[in-house]
């Protein structure tokens, strides 16, 4: 592969597992260093291991401020700067219908992928200010872009909010040399994905009969996307929210 981010270094959050676990890697293929994020020690410890001596892991809660900031904070001191941030970590809360959806977990599933995704932007602007240039990369979703029936609505909601701050950034930070964006996966093969699908096979099918291209997406073809959106090709593409589901929404 060609070493499209060599010697930059690059941010994932939630790099334990699925998504951001391929994205790290795939930043390290892309010759970053990689700072990898997650709440699981283990998984995140795994990652790294993965990888090797480029990459440096961290156990981070993102919906915390202080733990947001620190993990900035260790990249600079670690790496010297914060060229790339994926900011991936999320949890789908619980399928349940909107007037029946408990607050708590409501509350939950904002708190990390809304406000967690601000707080990481906070501190990676405030770094990426400082060096007059940087590319974010937000992890949005297809639920971020239209409704369902999927009684997901917790989820829905975050993402939808992930792809409004995306925009407002996008639009308040190009003229300092920051570019923000945000990727909308449809269904892809992750573990989130398989606590939704509870090893259900009828509720498997209907979701991929609902895919034109007939399958899930795979963790490794979102994350190619991701690099090439951090890299020297993307410098005029800033504020974007791109869908890669197989043709789910052109229909």
């Amino acid at each position: 592969m060609i070493e499209i981010l060599k010697d930059r270094v690059a941010l994932v959050t939630g790099g334990g597992s699925g998504i951001g676990r391929a994205t790290s890697l795939a930043f390290a293929r892309a010759g970053a260093r990689v700072v990898i994020a997650d709440n699981n020690p283990i998984k995140g410890t795994e990652t790294k291991e993965l990888i090797g001596d480029t990459s440096t892991f961290i156990q981070s809660d993102i919906s915390v401020a202080c733990q947001v900031e620190f993990l900035i904070e260790e990249t600079v001191r670690i790496y010297g700067r914060l060229d790339c941030a994926y900011n991936n970590a999320a949890i789908e809360g619980v399928i349940a219908p909107l007037h029946k959806y408990p607050e708590k977990v409501w509350n939950h599933v904002l708190e990390i992928n809304l406000k967690g995704v601000w707080l990481c932007m906070k501190y990676e602007l405030q770094q990426m200010l400082q060096q007059g240039s940087g590319a974010i990369v937000n992890a949005s979703s297809t639920a971020g872009l239209s409704g369902s029936q999927g009684q997901m609505g917790a989820y829905q909601v975050s993402k939808h909010g992930v792809v409004g701050l995306t925009k407002t950034a996008a639009a308040e930070y190009a003229s300092k040399g920051i570019r923000v964006n945000a990727l909308c996966p449809g269904a892809t093969n992750t573990p989130m994905s398989d606590r939704i699908i509870d090893s259900d096979p009828v509720r498997l099918q209907r979701l991929k009969n609902a895919i034109p291209m007939g399958r899930f997406a795979t963790p490794d073809e979102i994350s190619k996307v991701t690099v090439w959106l951090c890299s020297d090709a993307a410098l005029f593409i800033n504020g974007i929210a791109l869908p890669i589901d197989g043709g789910y929404l052109a229909q």
